[in-house]
C-alpha cells in the first residue's frame, strides 16, 4: 500500500494554496486573491504524527461554470477526489456557506471518501469561532475553525485527517521493492518495454500518441529482485495539451516521477533528444530522483563503427545537467539489452540511498579544498568549517561556511565532482545546502 493521499477541496479563493504551502513547509503554489490562481494540482509529501502522505492542492471548484478554465479546474478537483483517500473541504468562514459551498458537499457526500470539514480565514479565533455553526448544515461533520495564513487550529485539522487514514499496513512500513517509473514524450515505446519485461500485455500499446492515460503500477519479481514498474502517460508539451483527459495524464505523470525511486526516462533513438525530452528529464532531476537514459528502438538505427559512442556524446550535451545518468541502448520491440537493465536500477537505486559517513565526507572535503582552494571576494575567502549528510534519495550535504554569498555555484559544482569521484553516486541528483556559522561557532562546538 503506498502512502495515504489527502485532497484539498473547495471553491476558489477560500484559501487552499496558503493551507497547502503551510503543510508542505514551502511557498510551492501561487497565493493570490484573484480566483483561480492555482490551476493545476500540486503535489507534496508531508508527514504528521509520524505517518507520511502525499498532499494534494486543487484548482478551485464553480459547480455550474461555462468557463474553459473554472470547468478543467472542477474536472480535475474531481480526479483528485477520486484519488483521495481522505478530503479536506476547505470554506471561507467569512463568507458562510455559499450556494457553492452545498453543492461541493453533495458532490462530496456522493464520494463517500471521509471528509474533514474546515473553515479558514478565522483570523480572530475567539470571534470567528461563533461563525462555524452554520457550516454544520452542509451535513458533512463537524467544522474546524482555522486561519491558515496565522498557523492558527491546524493542528487540530491534521489529527482529524490522521484518525481517518486508511489502516497502515506492513508493506507501508517496509517497502522493499524498487519502484520505476518510465517517463518520456509520447510514443517512444514505455508500454512496449513494461510489456516486454512482464512478458504479457497488460498495457496497451499502439502508434498513436498518447494511448497510455493513466500511470499503471505493475508489480515484478525476478532473481534480481522486486520492483514496481510505472508506465506513465507520455509528457507532452503544454502548449499541445488540448483535451482535458491529456492534461491529467501528464499530472498523473509527474506524480508518478514523485512516487518512484528510478525514472527511466526513454528516447527514441530514431528522433534524439528533443526539447520535450530535457523538460522531463528534467522534472526528474528536480524531484532528485534515480535517472537511468534508456535509448530505444536501438534496433532500427544504422550503425557503423563508433556510433554508439557518439550517439552517447549528442545526449549528453543535450542533457548536460543530467551526465550523472548511466545510459543503456535497447529494443523494447526485440528485447535487446533489457535483461541488463535490472542490475542498472538496482545500482542506481542504491546510490539515490547512499549514506557517507561524517568523518570520511570530511576527508573528502578537506582533500578537495587543498587541490583547489575556495574563491574569495573582494578579498574575502570561503572558508569551509566541515560537512554532514542530511538526508538521501538524493543524496544531501550540508555544508558549513563562513559566508553563504561566497559559496559560488561553481565551487558547489567542483565538490560535487569530488564526492561522485569518491563515492560513485552514479545516476543520482546530487545536493548540496551551504549553512553559515562563525568560527566562534566552530570551535565552541569542537569542544
Amino acid at each position: 500500500m503506498s502512502k495515504p493521499i489527502v485532497a484539498i477541496i473547495g471553491k476558489p479563493n477560500v484559501g487552499k494554496s496558503t493551507f497547502f504551502n503551510y503543510l508542505a513547509g514551502s511557498r510551492i503554489s501561487i497565493v493570490e486573491d484573484t480566483p483561480g490562481v492555482t490551476r493545476d494540482r500540486i503535489y507534496a509529501e508531508t508527514n504528521w504524527r509520524g505517518r507520511t502522505f502525499t498532499l494534494i492542492d486543487t484548482g478551485g471548484i464553480e459547480p455550474d461554470t461555462n468557463d474553459i478554465i473554472l470547468s478543467q479546474m472542477r474536472e480535475q478537483a474531481n480526479l483528485a477526489i477520486e484519488m483521495a483517500d481522505v478530503i479536506i473541504f476547505l470554506t471561507d468562514v467569512k463568507q458562510g456557506v455559499t450556494a457553492a459551498d452545498k453543492e461541493i458537499a453533495e458532490m462530496l457526500r456522493k464520494s463517500q471518501k471521509p471528509i474533514v470539514l474546515v473553515c479558514n480565514k478565522a483570523d480572530n479565533y475567539q470571534k470567528d469561532r461563533e461563525e462555524i455553526y452554520e457550516f454544520y448544515n452542509l451535513g458533512i461533520g463537524d467544522p474546524y475553525a482555522i486561519s491558515a495564513s496565522h498557523a492558527i487550529g491546524i493542528g487540530d485539522v491534521l489529527d482529524a485527517v490522521y484518525e481517518k487514514f486508511p489502516e497502515k499496513t506492513s508493506d507501508e512500513e517496509i517497502d522493499d521493492r524498487i519502484k520505476v517509473a518510465v517517463i518520456g514524450k509520447p510514443n517512444v515505446g514505455k508500454s512496449s518495454l513494461v510489456n516486454k519485461i512482464l512478458g504479457e500485455k497488460r498495457n496497451i500499446v499502439s502508434d498513436i500518441a498518447g494511448t497510455t492515460r493513466d500511470a499503471i503500477d505493475s508489480e515484478f519479481e525476478n532473481e534480481k529482485g522486486k520492483y514496481v514498474f510505472i508506465d506513465t502517460a507520455g509528457i507532452r508539451k503544454k502548449s499541445k495539451v488540448n483535451e482535458k483527459i491529456e492534461k491529467y495524464s501528464v499530472m498523473r505523470s509527474l506524480l508518478a516521477v514523485e512516487r518512484a525511486d528510478v525514472c527511466l526516462l526513454m528516447i527514441d533513438a530514431n528522433e534524439g533528444v528533443t526539447d520535450q525530452d530535457t523538460k522531463i528529464a528534467g522534472e526528474a532531476h528536480e524531484a532528485g530522483k534515480g535517472i537511468i537514459i534508456v535509448i530505444n528502438k536501438w534496433d532500427e538505427v544504422d550503425k557503423q563503427t563508433g556510433t554508439m559512442e557518439k550517439y552517447k556524446k549528442e545526449v549528453y550535451a543535450k542533457l548536460a545537467y543530467i551526465t550523472y545518468a548511466p545510459m543503456i541502448f535497447i529494443s523494447a520491440k526485440t528485447g535487446q539489452r533489457i535483461d541488463k537493465l535490472y542490475d542498472m536500477i538496482n545500482e542506481v537505486a542504491k546510490q539515490n540511498s547512499m549514506r557517507v559517513s561524517t568523518s570520511v565526507l570530511n576527508q573528502v572535503i578537506n582533500e578537495a579544498i587543498a587541490i583547489v582552494q575556495p574563491p574569495t571576494d573582494k578579498g574575502k575567502r570561503l572558508k569551509i568549517f566541515y560537512g554532514t549528510q542530511s538526508s538521501t534519495k538524493p543524496p544531501t550535504f550540508v555544508i558549513f561556511v563562513n559566508d553563504k554569498e561566497l559559496f559560488h555555484f561553481s565551487y558547489e559544482r567542483y565538490l560535487i565532482n569530488q564526492f561522485r569521484k569518491e563515492f560513485g553516486l552514479q545516476g543520482t541528483p546530487v545536493r548540496i545546502i551551504p549553512r553559515e556559522r562563525t568560527e566562534k561557532e566552530v570551535e565552541k562546538k569542537g569542544k
